[in-house]
């Protein structure tokens, strides 16, 4: 009953008249309910937000309601936007760094890597233009250059009276014949050690290895990253004991030896240590 008596009072028709203000005469009539009332209201709330809405999601206006949450997210960004950029400036050293060692694999200068010669198109001069004829600062700058690559080559010689490197422990990698010397000159800048078929190879110092590799000129090689900015290079191994990331002692096994590669004639072992990116001899450090 009280649900009947509600809707009726919700259909009850009540008459809406527009009066001049004048003459009072009659200028429309409208006959509403609650019930079309109510209607009507929420129908206009609707409309009204579904507008809200849209303005807000399509315009400047939804910045000046941002919440704590975005602000937290923009900030968010930003600091993936630092790191990324951070990370770009490590993968660019490391690459560099791979260069440098790849070049140490095959045997070339790391030094090489950082002379890239670029060719730039000359907008300005004509050929024709150009005096190619010698002067007295040709000279000059030709003693010049030539002193500096003296000095380079005397690096090695520095880097042997170190006494921090002098005063460290090396073992021997593998107890063998010296079959090869080091030769600076003749891009040489290791060992060659024949030793017993089968023998192990160990580490000369402790340290991290960081190339555990095959190569078609070096065959198997393990790289071995030390303190004192001092590298470890072990070629033509026949078996790999050590993966990179491993951290190895001081004697430690790391290979076997073997004869693996394109650049070897016999069962023997390729040892290189390296200061600074200088080729040091070993034998000056090791009693073979």
């Amino acid at each position: 009953m009280k649900k009947e008596k509600l809707l009726a009072k919700l259909k009850s028709k009540y008459r809406l008249t527009i009066y001049h203000d004048t003459n009072l005469e009659e200028i429309n009539t409208f006959t509403v309910t609650k019930l079309n009332i109510f209607v009507y209201v929420v129908f206009f709330v609707i409309i009204i937000g579904i507008f809200s809405t849209l303005l807000i999601a399509y315009t400047p206006l939804k910045l000046l309601m941002s919440s704590q949450n975005d602000i937290s997210k923009q900030r968010d960004i930003i600091q993936n936007s630092m790191m990324i950029d951070s990370l770009s400036k490590e993968i660019a050293a490391e690459k560099f760094y791979l260069d440098q060692v790849k070049n140490i694999l095959q045997g070339k200068f790391p030094g090489d890597t950082l002379h890239r010669s670029y060719s730039v198109k000359d907008t300005v001069s004509k050929i024709s233009d150009l005096n190619f004829k010698s002067s007295d600062l040709d000279s000059v700058l030709l003693s010049q250059i030539e002193q500096e690559e003296n000095n380079n080559l005397s690096v090695i010689d520095k880097v042997k009276t170190s006494t921090s490197i002098k005063n460290l422990h090396f073992f021997m990698p593998v107890k063998g014949i010296v079959t090869n010397k080091f030769n600076f000159e003749k891009g040489h800048f290791g060992i060659d050690i024949a030793a017993a078929k089968d023998q192990a190879i160990m580490a000369t110092l402790s340290g991290t290895v960081i190339m555990s590799t095959w190569s078609l000129e070096t065959g198997y090689v393990i790289e071995i990253q030390h303190r004192n900015d001092l590298l470890s290079l072990y070629k033509h191994n026949s078996v790999l004991l050590k993966r990179t990331g491993d951290r190895v002692k001081a004697g430690e096994s790391i290979a076997i030896i073997g004869n693996s590669g394109e650049q070897t004639t016999g069962s023997h072992l390729h040892f290189e240590l390296w200061h600074n990116g200088v080729p040091l001899n070993p034998e000056d450090y090791i009693a073979f």
